[in-house]
């Protein structure tokens, strides 16, 4: 289980504005935002964990996107993943992968992928099957 991930950002109003589109488009809330420390994290309504957080790194230091680092997001059907996908370009994201299969993972794995704006690695992902497909 994850217990949170925290990805550093430099413009705080914008990341703000992405991940509440993308992460209510996943049906997680926010928790909390305090614009003045600034920080900000989401949830999944009537879970505690895990915690999605965006904010000024606790060093101080600028933001910087780690090489090789990537964040992925469970959708719950193939549709979403493909909403969120669009949503997300639509928000400022570069494409890094449209929406489609991917069987060198898994014959279901159905994913997509994006930089938000800052330059962070995601994926929004459903490993289930089309329903009323046969998953032989």
């Amino acid at each position: 289980m994850i217990s949170h991930i925290h990805l550093g950002v430099t413009n705080f109003e914008a990341a703000l504005a992405f991940y509440d589109a993308v992460l209510g488009e996943l049906g997680w809330v926010r928790r909390f935002c305090e614009p003045e420390r600034p920080w900000a994290g989401w949830q999944v309504p009537g879970q505690s964990r895990p915690l999605w957080l965006i904010g000024r790194p606790w060093d101080g230091a600028a933001a910087r996107v780690g090489n090789g680092t990537l964040h992925a997001l469970l959708a719950p059907d193939r549709p979403t993943v493909d909403r969120v996908h669009a949503l997300a370009l639509r928000l400022g994201a570069r494409c890094e992968g449209p929406p489609g299969l991917r069987p060198h993972y898994h014959p279901h794995y159905w994913g997509a992928y994006f930089r938000d704006p800052e330059g962070h690695k995601l994926c929004v992902v459903c490993h289930d099957p089309v329903p009323g497909a046969a998953t032989g």
